[in-house]
């Protein structure tokens, strides 16, 4: 059960990187630092676009707009930072 739970765990965690990822890659294209015609920086904008879009998708839905600012990010972060301290709170502990 350990091993799972470590896993899950191990999955949140990249998860959440992919998230902040993401947001850095978005602002440097936005500030025309990185072009997007290069084909290496399209290619992992796409893919953190597919992987961090399904979930960003439902929390801006209920987001109030906030006038160009997205903070959809921020608070799918803290559902994952959430989501591992209950895995860390009823962790099985074998005494």
């Amino acid at each position: 059960m350990q091993a799972v739970l470590i896993l899950i765990n191990t999955l949140l965690e990249l998860y959440k990187w992919a998230f902040i990822l993401s947001a850095i890659l978005s602002w440097l294209i936005a500030f025309n630092v990185l072009n997007t015609y290069n084909r290496v920086v399209y290619a992992i904008g796409d893919f953190l676009n597919r992987v961090t879009e399904p979930v960003l998708r439902p929390i801006r839905r209920y987001m109030p707009n906030l006038g160009g600012i997205d903070i959809s990010p921020i608070l799918a972060i803290l559902l994952i930072v959430f989501v591992q301290n209950l895995i860390i709170e009823y962790w099985p502990r074998s005494f």
